[in-house]
């Protein structure tokens, strides 16, 4: 019998989520080395691909983009150079030619430390799961419609903190804040009780806008490079207080959680689904319902996500982003309708994303409905979050040929407050 060759990190097994169709990029380093040692890494089944080393190696012009500390150069490059890249990473994966020279540059996961991903510039976070706003509507204004008039004209948002953005992994220590509850004949100052999560994508931009210059739909895979899974940790106490007249403040600036790694979207082709009917006429610069052909439709506009919620290792929400009212070309046309201009390195979130059913819901506050139907977990009872719990979101989306294409996971244990 003849021996057989051994397997490789190239060898990846058959339907492995982060095959050749998928190639996600980060940012790693290596045990010991210093900060300025850090460069943009491309996931391969269990391994990383040290893709600056890479593009050397195999003498490609790429080296300026690759060999950085952050993603924001490629980012930057625009969206021919990221079609460009990607076609020249999946071959320097998949030729038998480039074998001998890619193979020493692959580096097991768990030997490499992930970063922040990009340097983030703004970030918006929007609230386009019409199930979500709907369930938060029930419960908070039983006796009105749960949308509120103008939801379903334009995508609902607030400017976030893009200082406390961080990357998966990263502890999140509870905040504290004013919070009072209707009984309560005044504000009280101390760690919210009520510490939730929202399981969000959140969308990164890579070219920028001039400022005074709207984004319309139609530009819309011009300027956003890819996604992520996001966790924008909300403080509900200190949020319900703050928020009348202006809107989400302490309660959401404390820490929006990251996956380590951002999926390019052409790799999400095979995931795009229509989005949902429009019950209420769009303005024109919203409006994704037009005919094929004008520029503004021609391809749909949603994503199939299939997201699955963990607290301390047990589920508790499953989920999709298919159903998102609002769409990532919407968001986005949205947010620089105004006049205001992209920067490389712009986050957007989706806002949670909520199915109809109870087991689809992401947030706490809807799982529990505010506290009333507390989950049961074998260490005891949750309404929110304690202290030493750890969320965590994984993903998968439908990929070429019956594959799966894996979204990098998002997860943070909290801590107590300071």
């Amino acid at each position: 019998m003849s021996e057989q060759t051994p397997l490789t990190p190239l060898d990846l097994p058959e339907g492995d989520p982060f095959g050749p169709h998928n190639l996600p990029y980060g940012v790693f380093s290596l045990p010991g080395e210093a900060v300025e040692l850090r460069r943009v890494g491309v996931r391969l089944g269990s391994y990383v691909l040290d893709a600056g080393a890479a593009a050397a190696a195999l003498g490609s012009p790429y080296v300026s983009l690759l060999a950085r500390p952050t993603l924001n150069p490629l980012l930057a490059a625009g969206r021919t150079a990221w079609s460009d890249v990607r076609r020249a990473l999946t071959a320097w994966v998949t030729v038998p030619a480039h074998r001998e020279a890619v193979l020493p540059l692959l580096h097991p996961l768990d030997d490499v430390t992930l970063h922040l991903p990009f340097e983030v510039a703004d970030y918006v976070d929007f609230y386009a799961s019409e199930n979500h706003a709907t369930n938060l509507g029930r419960m908070f204004r039983p006796d009105e419609e749960p949308l509120k008039p103008n939801w379903k004209h334009l995508p609902v948002g607030y400017h976030g903190r893009s200082g406390t953005v961080v990357v998966s992994g990263t502890d999140v220590v509870r905040p504290s804040g004013q919070r009072k509850s209707p009984a309560d004949p005044a504000p009280v100052f101390g760690p919210s009780v009520r510490l939730d999560i929202e399981t969000e994508l959140g969308f990164v931009v890579g070219t920028p806008s001039e400022r005074g210059t709207p984004v319309p739909l139609s530009a819309y895979r011009d300027h956003v490079f890819g996604l992520c899974l996001l966790n924008d940790w909300s403080a509900r106490d200190i949020q319900s207080w703050e928020t009348v007249p202006l809107g989400p403040h302490l309660g959401k600036s404390f820490a929006t959680s990251v996956s380590a790694w951002i999926t390019p979207l052409d790799a999400l082709d095979a995931a795009r689904v229509a989005p949902p009917e429009r019950s209420v006429p769009l303005l024109p610069y919203l409006d994704d319902t037009a005919p094929p052909g004008d520029g503004m439709a021609d391809e749909p506009g949603g994503y199939d996500l299939r997201i699955t919620v963990t607290l301390n290792g047990h589920v508790i929400a499953e989920t999709s982003s298919a159903a998102l009212y609002w769409t990532a070309a919407q968001m986005l046309a949205h947010m620089t309708v105004g006049g205001a201009s992209l920067r490389t390195g712009d986050l957007y979130g989706s806002g949670t994303i909520s199915g109809a059913s109870e087991h689809e819901r992401g947030s706490l506050i809807e799982i529990t409905w505010n506290g009333r139907d507390p989950i049961e977990l074998p260490d005891g009872k949750r309404t929110f979050l304690e202290d030493g719990d750890v969320v965590t979101m994984t993903a998968w989306a439908p990929g070429p040929d019956n594959t799966r294409v894996g979204i990098g996971e998002v997860t943070g244990r909290i801590v107590a407050a300071g």
